[in-house]
């Protein structure tokens, strides 16, 4: 599904599209950034880095994953990018961690719950079928909750946009929250800008992607998305589900 190059996909704002504004004066948050939907992925993540030194990146290695991988080292982000091992993954999934590892040395790559694997006892062998949300929860919520906690970002970098499905489609560039902020940079970029800059820069996308397989979580729960569906629409379906429980719920990030 990747094309060539066009105008749409490339980065379609200008430099100093970002309004400053005062908010939670006296904290670390004490300025709130107001950018305007055309604004430059550059500039969202140039802003996250003076604003949150100690930013942590979690991603499973989708487009938007790897598009945001590239546009943060782009930026100057040297740090982590998280990764949990659900036991489910598929094989293109772990083998595009690995060539993402390889291309991006200057990122620190980290496995959580590396090994894992459907008998390993963490869940019982069908969980994922009786209870999705519950098989979620053990195992890819829990272990990135525990490892934030260690951690303490103030921040989150993450590659979510509004049209990947409806449960996102008012996303911000950033977002407050109890614990952390989260920093959106592709919120407004569509499937095909984000197509476009993959293939410009011959970004490593999971082979997956190319069989339809617009947005890829764990082998069991995911298929290929039918004509006219949104990205996420072979997550879960048929299940009643549409987030995995670390951007929705109780217990999100």
């Amino acid at each position: 599904m990747l094309g060539a190059p066009s105008p749409a996909g490339r980065t379609p704002a200008r430099r100093g599209s970002v309004n400053v504004l005062t908010h939670r004066a006296g904290t670390n948050f004490a300025v709130l950034p107001h950018f305007k939907p055309n604004a430059d992925p550059l500039d969202v993540i140039g802003w996250a880095l003076q604003a949150h030194p100690d930013l942590v990146m979690p991603s499973a290695f989708n487009l938007n994953g790897v598009v945001l991988l590239d546009l943060a080292v782009r930026a100057g982000y040297s740090g982590e990018v998280v990764f949990v091992d659900t036991g489910y993954h598929f094989p293109e999934t772990l083998a595009t961690r690995n060539r993402l590892a390889a291309r991006y040395p200057e990122l620190q790559f980290v496995t959580l719950s590396a090994g894992a694997h459907p008998e390993d006892g963490q869940t019982p062998d069908n969980l994922y079928a009786s209870d999705p949300n519950a098989c979620c929860a053990v195992r890819k919520v829990a272990p990135l909750q525990q490892y934030l906690r260690g951690k303490a970002p103030s921040a989150l970098l993450n590659a979510r946009s509004r049209d990947q499905a409806s449960t996102r489609a008012e996303i911000a560039f950033v977002e407050d929250g109890n614990a952390r902020r989260k920093i959106n940079p592709l919120a407004h970029w569509t499937r095909q800008m984000l197509e476009a800059y993959a293939a410009e820069h011959a970004l490593p996308v999971n082979p997956l992607y190319f069989d339809g397989f617009l947005s890829v979580g764990c082998w069991t729960c995911t298929r290929a998305v039918h004509a006219g569906e949104d990205a996420r629409a072979g997550r879960w379906a048929g299940k009643g589900k549409t987030e995995c429980g670390l951007w929705a719920g109780a217990g999100q990030l």
